[in-house]
């Protein structure tokens, strides 16, 4: 298999889109540990094969650098870093103190930073990768998540930085996800049929799953990306229809009246047709 023999760390990897991309790696025959506060409910696991699971708050840099070192002894190798631990509740700016933001901050921009520093000289060793999984978030205004929204810009920019540092030996990209569909979508965008409107927003027509963030993360970690550093992978599904071209007035009218001329046009063809059969 395509990842055969190689060892990924997923962080945040017991649920969603994290769990889906754990799975995409054991699908391509990786080792896979995963790591979050709590173990999952069930083994993550796909073909028969089970990531295994150690606890680590990604926050205490001495207990990451220990995950690490426990990891690089038992497998002998570290060959990938999925950084894709974080998240955020929603509150706006003015409805919470600084403090509570620059925790989100510290989860999802300072964690990730502290996780590759210590999963580096493996890294270096394996000649391996790292892949941050960041989110448009971090490219448009994100009201009610805006201390998230500047960690993951600042993720990009730091898996940016990164590739320059610790090219050639280590290759950093990043994957920008837009919606996801998890078992927590519910929380986020409500019952199904705001699930729908939320889909209808995205030019593909739906939130993505999380093997396909998965089989992206693959990508990036194989040998067919084995040139690709420094890069932002958009997985968005097209991105958003911007909303001014559903408020403008001008195109609508101009588009329908397109429609109205090739009716008329297609009802003149029928109508020639007709004659013609009749003569």
């Amino acid at each position: 298999m395509e990842l055969d023999g190689r060892v990924v760390v997923v962080t945040g990897g017991t649920r969603g889109v994290g769990a889906g991309i754990a799975r995409s790696f054991l699908a391509a025959g990786a080792e896979v540990v995963v790591c979050a506060r709590r173990p999952p409910e069930e083994p993550v696991s796909a073909g028969g094969r089970r990531a295994s699971f150690a606890a680590v708050d990604l926050r205490d840099p001495a207990a990451v650098q220990d995950f690490f070192g426990a990891v690089a002894g038992r497998y002998g190798r570290l060959d990938c870093l999925v950084n894709n631990a974080g998240g955020t509740p929603y509150r706006l700016l003015g409805e919470g103190e600084a403090e509570r933001h620059a925790r989100v901050v510290e989860l999802n921009l300072v964690a990730p930073m502290t996780a590759s520093l210590a999963a580096y000289p493996w890294l270096r060793e394996a000649r391996g990768s790292v892949v941050m999984i960041g989110s448009v978030s971090g490219t448009r205004p994100s009201p009610g998540t805006a201390a998230y929204g500047a960690a993951k810009a600042g993720l990009e920019n730091l898996a940016r930085s990164m590739a320059v540092e610790w090219a050639p030996e280590v290759r950093v990209n990043s994957l920008v996800l837009g919606m996801v569909r998890t078992e927590l979508t519910h929380l986020h965008y409500g019952d199904e049929a705001g699930v729908a409107a939320v889909a209808a927003t995205v030019p593909l027509g739906r939130l993505a799953q999380p093997s396909e963030v998965g089989e992206a993360a693959v990508f990036l970690a194989s040998g067919r990306a084995a040139y690709v550093s420094g890069a932002s992978l958009l997985v968005h599904g097209g991105g958003e229809r911007p909303a001014f071209l559903d408020a403008a007035t001008v195109n609508k009218a101009t588009a329908n009246k397109a429609t109205v001329n090739k009716a008329t046009a297609n009802k003149a063809t029928v109508d020639k047709a007709t004659a013609n059969k009749e003569s």
